[in-house]
């Protein structure tokens, strides 16, 4: 049967701490074994903010298909609006 009482014991507190401790280890060791050799950083280039440099490729973003341009109201027999 469950306790209703807190529990005094200091076990719930170690467990914790051992489980936030495994998993900051576990996330600079990510960051650490990447593979990239230079992170990059962000310019301000005429009012638009760039990434320079880093290990991301044009090629490896999704490219998401165009909109078509002309669009014809549902059930209308009317010419294609431009947009």
């Amino acid at each position: 049967m469950t306790r209703l009482t807190p529990t005094t014991s200091a076990f719930p507190l170690v467990t914790g701490i051992v489980a936030a401790a495994a998993l900051s280890g576990a996330a600079v060791l990510a960051v650490l074994n990447s593979g990239c050799d230079e992170p990059g950083a962000y310019r301000s280039n005429d009012g638009v903010v760039e990434l320079i440099g880093g290990c991301l490729k044009s090629d490896d973003l999704p490219v998401s298909p165009r909109h078509p341009t002309d669009v014809r109201p549902l059930g209308s027999n009317e010419p294609a609006m431009e947009r």
